[in-house]
Formats: C-alpha cells, structure tokens, sequence
C-alpha cells in the first residue's frame, strides 16, 4: 500500500462535494490520512530494515508496526529530542492524526468540516515528505525506537 495512492483518495474524498462536503467523507478521509501516515511508517521500517525486496521478513517487519506502541514511542519527547526535525513533526503529526481518526471512527457527535480536514490532509502530505527526506541513518534509528521496546543496559 502506497502512502501517496492513499493520499490521493482523501484529497478525492474531501472534495467530493465542492461546496460542502458529507461527513462521511470527512469522517473518511480523516481516517485515511491517518493510514496513509502509518503505512508510510511501516513501509520506511520494513524498507530500511529488511531491504526493498518485498519478501517474508519486509512483510514480517510491515505487520509488526502497533498503532499503540507507536503512538507511545512518537510521544516520548525525550526519546525524540535526539532525531532531526523531520522526524520530530513526523511524530508530532502521527499522534495528533491518530486522535483526529479515533474522533473519526468512534465518536458519533464529533463534526468535522472541510477546512480541517484539508489541513490534516496537508499535514498527513508534509509529515510524509519531511519525514521521507531525513537521513536513512536517522529514519532507522526511529524505526527501531517505534518497533522495539528498550531495556536498560
């Protein structure tokens, strides 16, 4: 699943209707973004870890990524502080997305307009290509911090 294909459906969603959109494409491409977001982790992990060749173990390391682990390990601000910005607004945006699609999904009285959801979709799109444009080097090191929990020494 590519990030960007992801990307372009909630742009398509959000802009169904031009004058105002359905809530149920809000609602939808919210929680689109957010996925486009998580799969672009769990592809940049599996990528850097495994290689590009989309085998077992890519597919081992894609499924591993937790929507749970993850967002705790994009919270930890001190764990964060070593990485560049590009991942820190990767981080920043992957948990504030997650709320946005729990609000999405679960709570019926929530309501989101199109302004919103255009800049959560604009969000989604930077976090994306900031975070695509960091070092390997760094990006693995935050794939590794989002996957694996941390012993003492």
């Amino acid at each position: 699943m590519k990030s960007y294909d992801l990307m372009a459906t909630v742009r398509d969603l959000a802009e169904l209707d031009p004058r105002r959109s359905a809530q149920a494409n809000l609602r939808r491409a919210v929680s689109t973004a957010y996925f486009a977001v998580f799969h672009s982790l769990a592809c940049n992990a599996a990528n850097l870890l495994i290689g590009g060749h989309r085998g077992e173990a890519w597919h081992q390391v894609y499924r591993a990524l937790e929507h749970g682990s993850a967002r705790s390990a994009c919270r930890n601000k001190d764990a964060l502080q070593k990485f560049p910005h590009g991942i820190r607004v990767f981080a920043e945006t992957f948990v504030a997305l997650q709320d946005m699609r729990h609000r999405a999904d679960y709570a019926l009285d929530a309501l989101f307009d199109k302004l919103g959801t255009l800049n959560a979709i604009d969000e989604a799109e930077n976090s994306i290509r900031e975070f695509e444009q960091v070092h390997n080097q760094d990006r693995r090191g935050f794939v590794a911090h989002v996957l694996f929990k941390r012993r003492s020494p």
